[in-house]
């Protein structure tokens, strides 16, 4: 019945079809701009929901975070492979419970104002984010993991904006599991830029994230592929500048506020008011 009813709305309302249709599709992502990498982890804790939130406000066109799983199989939002740097706590991720690590002050070490912050979960950490803006999901996990992280993000539906940054073997995974699953690979072949650029051409990635720049016609072949380019290791506004002049799309920053001020194919939005 219902798709009776859905087949006659198409052929005697065309136009409320038309309207349905576009309420529903996925809202227009960014071509390029500034990522915000962990966060706005210059001036909140990094990997955590405050920081994401104000990387939001401050109108980034990608914002970037780390997955790992606990002892107990939870994906949990921090980059390093223990507690001690971030938190209040000690040990490693793999070895602590989500509940332990949910006790866990991943805020106080930033600033007193942020105590109370929490490890956020990968749920948490999408549910935070808008739909208009990509979502660069580094994935530490292993492969049942990540294909783990993989559904979450289409049960969030959010596969329109969230890719996968992870090596082939997860990547592979996933995409076994997820066809639909954007992918930025990680296999940066030992740092020859080259092999890099064409293995991620021949595994149809919709990402690559350089840390240094391939050549001009490499560049061009990424563009040709319609592969977007991010870029790890920014040094300056200028190199930023200069990143982007070269055909850089979204490079990761620590410092979002000022790169979207002094980077002009960063910006395009102000800060939203709080």
């Amino acid at each position: 019945m219902k798709t009776l009813h859905s087949l006659l709305l198409r052929i005697l309302c065309p136009a409320l079809a038309l309207a349905a249709l576009s309420a529903s599709a996925a809202p227009a992502l960014p071509q390029r701009g500034i990522s915000a990498h962990r966060g706005a982890n210059d001036t909140h804790p990094e990997n955590t929901i405050p920081a994401f939130r104000e990387a939001v406000r401050l109108g980034v066109q990608q914002v970037e975070f780390d997955v790992r799983s606990t002892k107990d199989g939870h994906l949990v939002i921090i980059h390093d492979t223990t507690v001690n740097r971030t938190t209040n706590g000690k040990g490693r991720i793999s070895d602590l419970t989500f509940a332990q690590i949910r006790k866990l002050d991943a805020g106080i070490k930033k600033d007193a104002k942020f105590a109370g912050a929490k490890i956020p979960t990968l749920e948490e950490a999408l549910d935070s984010l808008p739909r208009d803006l990509w979502i660069n999901v580094h994935t530490y996990a292993d492969e049942k993991a990540a294909v783990r992280v993989a559904r979450i993000i289409v049960e969030k539906k959010r596969e329109h904006q969230a890719f996968m940054s992870c090596t082939q073997s997860r990547a592979n995974a996933v995409r076994k599991a997820y066809p639909q699953i954007m992918i930025c690979n990680m296999d940066r072949q030992g740092g020859d830029a080259s092999r890099y650029v064409q293995e991620t051409i021949r595994q149809k990635c919709q990402f690559i994230q350089l840390t240094k720049l391939c050549s001009p016609e490499e560049m061009r072949q990424l563009k040709a592929a319609g592969v977007k380019v991010n870029y790890f290791g920014v040094k300056s506004p200028k190199h930023c500048r200069e990143l982007f002049a070269a055909g850089v799309d979204f490079p990761l920053v620590n410092e979002p506020a000022l790169y979207l001020k002094e980077c002009p194919p960063g910006g395009g939005k102000e800060p939203a008011a709080i």
